[in-house]
């Protein structure tokens, strides 16, 4: 049915080989973007999980290295006011020295053991002295008596703070109360500045979180205090101590993730972006690679077009030559068309020959084929001869390199005499386990060639096991066990290179050697 639409179609070669391009590039042309789309995507995923695994490292790094800065400042005041701790001018100094030396805190307090304020900074505070205040960061402080870092709290002041604190001790190491300065996680401190000011990066944004899953810091000042809820990948990020991961935020939204955690108060910096901005970007990125590729397809199929011409054209003249074989100058103009392709060769061929000619061709090739003296095979001058007209004609075949193991041994414990027996057994068993068409060639000294007229690696593999197990079972008068190992490579499916075809056969028979010779090794598995 088929056959009979195609032929009221009225279908040329060239036609054809324009269908088939158009058809061809249209297949492959989805494909690769398929495949585009895929890879592009999928790179810049894990491209981004890194970076902003890294981002966030670094920040962790930094968070890290300014908290222990800032709890050596307060551990030195904690100090001077030990040994002094009655002192209230120097207490009140002391706090205003250490709000004004670095501006690492919003506010610095010094509370007594019966968590009444000491001294303070700033005076805007205006906080009331021998007072007891009982917030979440003095009590835990108290309680503590060593250095204290708090969970976000409310203050007296109605600021949502973090309190970081150093116990100070007399001189006879009692306790006397402690030193804190505090964060202001609504207000500008030096840690929101260092995270909103040093990380842009493709509208990734940063956030720090609690050990209980409370927002720290984060660009939408509205969010800082908020407990993170339904977010997937929060049990993965508290388990581990950095990494990156792919999940759905509280808001619902997709994001690329990295993390890693302070140590010094076990806070998680978090860098994340929204995975719909990065595709967008990756479908910019695609759609400009696509129009170049579809240029490029474009250009091809223009190639095609013109070069489908040059294909078609020698066949097209044959075929009007073929309903004027009558004429007396038809076999000259049959003659003056160019076989340069397999197809125009044998058409011509088989205008031009009868079963006579065709014979006679055959037989002046085998005259200009050299044969091996000793074996009866080609010799590698034949081989090569053949080959060209393998390679000429576009004729698949499999090449089996074949060794004999340890032939020297061979000629050195029997003798040349009974070497050269071996190598003609060796001819004779190939000459009888391949087929007529089938190349047989010695290459030199205890080195063979069978161009094996097939594709099918199944045929070539049970031929070369055949010769194998026949050389193996032969005996020589004098000599013992013979065997040989072979390597197979199939041209063109593994090369179109012939001279690669060669190389890899005969590195498929050093692998046997290599593995205990005796054997047969192919580029290609046999199916199961």
């Amino acid at each position: 049915m088929l056959y009979k639409i195609l032929l009221s179609l009225n279908l040329n070669l060239r036609k054809l080989i324009l269908i088939s391009t158009i058809l061809s590039v249209s297949c492959l042309f989805v494909i690769s973007l398929f495949i585009l789309n895929y890879v592009v995507k999928q790179q810049l995923i894990q491209n981004s999980l890194s970076i902003n695994e890294k981002y966030a490292a670094k920040i962790a790094m930094g968070v890290n290295r300014d908290v222990s800065n800032m709890l050596q400042e307060l551990q030195y005041s904690a100090q001077q006011l030990g040994q002094n701790f009655y002192n209230t001018p120097l207490r009140q100094a002391e706090v205003k020295r250490l709000k004004n030396q670095s501006n690492n805190f919003n506010s610095i307090f010094m509370v007594g053991q019966q968590n009444q304020i000491l001294a303070y900074a700033p005076v805007s505070l205006d906080l009331k002295f021998h007072t007891p205040y009982n917030t979440a960061g003095i009590v835990g402080s108290l309680k503590s008596k060593k250095a204290y870092i708090s969970a976000p709290y409310w203050s007296s002041k109605k600021n949502l703070v973090v309190l970081i604190s150093q116990p100070i001790y007399d001189v006879n190491q009692n306790y006397k109360g402690f030193i804190s300065g505090t964060i202001y996680l609504q207000k500008n401190n030096l840690i929101s500045e260092m995270l909103f000011n040093q990380f842009d990066f493709k509208k990734s944004y940063m956030y720090v979180i609690d050990q209980q899953n409370r927002i720290i810091f984060h660009p939408d000042s509205s969010r800082i205090g908020e407990k993170i809820v339904n977010n997937t990948g929060l049990d993965y990020i508290n388990e581990n101590k950095k990494g990156s991961v792919r999940l759905t935020n509280s808001l619902g939204i997709d994001n690329l993730a990295g993390f890693a955690h302070v140590p010094s108060v076990n806070w998680i910096v978090v860098s994340q972006q929204p995975t719909d901005e990065l595709l967008k970007q990756a479908n910019e990125l695609i759609l400009k690679v696509s129009i170049g590729i579809f240029i490029f397809y474009l250009f091809i199929f223009f190639i095609v077009w013109r070069m489908s011409l040059f294909i078609s054209s020698p066949l097209n003249r044959l075929a009007k030559m073929a309903s004027m074989l009558n004429r007396n100058d038809i076999q000259d103009k049959i003659s003056q068309v160019d076989p340069w392709y397999f197809e125009v060769f044998k058409f011509r061929a088989s205008l031009l020959l009868s079963s006579k000619t065709f014979n006679n061709k055959i037989s002046e090739l085998r005259q200009h084929i050299n044969i091996d003296p000793l074996t009866g095979l080609y010799n590698r001058r034949g081989m090569q001869y053949l080959l060209d007209e393998l390679i000429s004609t576009g004729t698949h075949f499999a090449v089996l390199a074949i060794d004999i193991d340890f032939f020297k041994k061979i000629n050195d414990s029997y003798g040349h005499d009974r070497g050269d027996e071996v190598l003609k057994r060796l001819a004779f068993l190939m000459q009888k386990n391949f087929r007529s068409h089938d190349l047989c060639c010695r290459t030199g000294g205890e080195e063979f060639i069978v161009l094996m007229m097939t594709s099918d690696i199944r045929v070539a593999f049970n031929a070369a096991e055949r010769l194998r197990t026949s050389m193996q079972a032969s005996q020589i008068e004098g000599v013992e066990e013979i065997t040989i190992s072979v390597g197979i490579a199939f041209c063109p499916s593994d090369s179109v290179s012939v001279k690669q075809v060669f190389k890899m056969a005969d590195n498929k028979l050093y692998e046997a050697k290599n593995n205990g010779r005796n054997c047969v090794r192919m580029t290609q598995k046999l199916a199961k």
